[in-house]
């Protein structure tokens, strides 16, 4: 009985986690290229009585008696699902179709990754995102443009007063990753690789490294299926309660045996 308490208390503990990864994607349900996470799960040790296809007396048990001592959330993996796209006009505002990530620098000089793609103007003229990381390759539009274009292909031209030719300004680069959903969230919509990740492979949009194109004027919504979290969230909750059931189970018993000991 002292190994139902801890098995069912692992239970509860593993969808305490499973509700606060659900409610974190729905938290993030209008996060401009928010990445849903998914948890999973793995059985804990186990406890051999009779260890399977051992030797007893004159034959080999065949199925022996193994007692599970719980469970445990062993990963919580990033689902690169695409988004919906939301029409802004916004000319700075992009949406990657298909894989890849813009590639900004941080104030600290570390390049970080992300899926957002509302840009601004710094006071440079400068492309940055909400929060001022620098989108790289850096590009400048001059403060005098009366309109900008961006290819699906990341090139970048600006219309300047007087001239009858657009100016080519540069060509935005993107990155991807052998596992992307083995990369790290720091939050600020930014990712950084790690080791399950690997290195980020760049190339340009649409190039031949498997990158998706550019779409201007549009932003990447979510990729959050609230209907989906909700049905997460209701097997979370009746988990939770059954293996809160069984706590009570034992404890009626521990009650029991202790009556029979006065």
């Amino acid at each position: 009985m002292i190994r139902a308490l801890y098995t069912a208390a692992s239970g509860m503990s593993a969808q305490q986690a499973a509700l606060d990864t659900v409610a974190n994607n729905l938290a993030n349900s209008a996060t401009t290229g928010f990445r849903q996470r998914q948890l999973q799960f793995e059985d804990m040790i186990y406890q051999n009585l009779i260890t399977p296809g051992s030797a007893q007396s004159q034959s080999t048990v065949s199925a022996g008696l193994q007692i599970g001592l719980g469970t445990k959330s062993s990963a919580s993996e990033v689902i690169m699902t695409q988004g919906d796209f939301n029409q802004t006009s916004n000319p700075l505002d992009l949406a990657i179709q298909g894989a890849g990530f813009f590639q900004v620098t941080k104030p600290d000089g570390t390049i970080a990754y992300t899926r957002d793609g509302s840009f601004h103007l710094n006071n440079q003229g400068t492309l940055v995102t909400a929060d001022g990381n620098i989108l790289l390759p850096n590009l400048t539009i001059p403060s005098n443009a009366t309109s900008v274009t961006i290819s699906q292909y990341g090139v970048v031209t600006a219309t300047l007063p007087g001239q009858t030719n657009a100016t080519q300004l540069g060509q935005i680069q993107l990155a991807t990753f052998v596992n992307p959903g083995g990369l790290s969230s720091i939050g600020g919509n930014l990712f950084q690789p790690t080791m399950s990740s690997g290195n980020a492979i760049t190339d340009v949009p649409g190039g031949n490294s498997g990158m998706g194109t550019l779409q201007q004027g549009y932003l990447e919504n979510s990729n959050v299926d609230v209907v989906s979290e909700f049905v997460q969230m209701i097997l979370a909750q009746r988990a939770y309660e059954s293996n809160s059931k069984v706590v009570h189970v034992a404890d009626d018993m521990y009650s029991d045996i202790n009556g029979m000991i006065r």
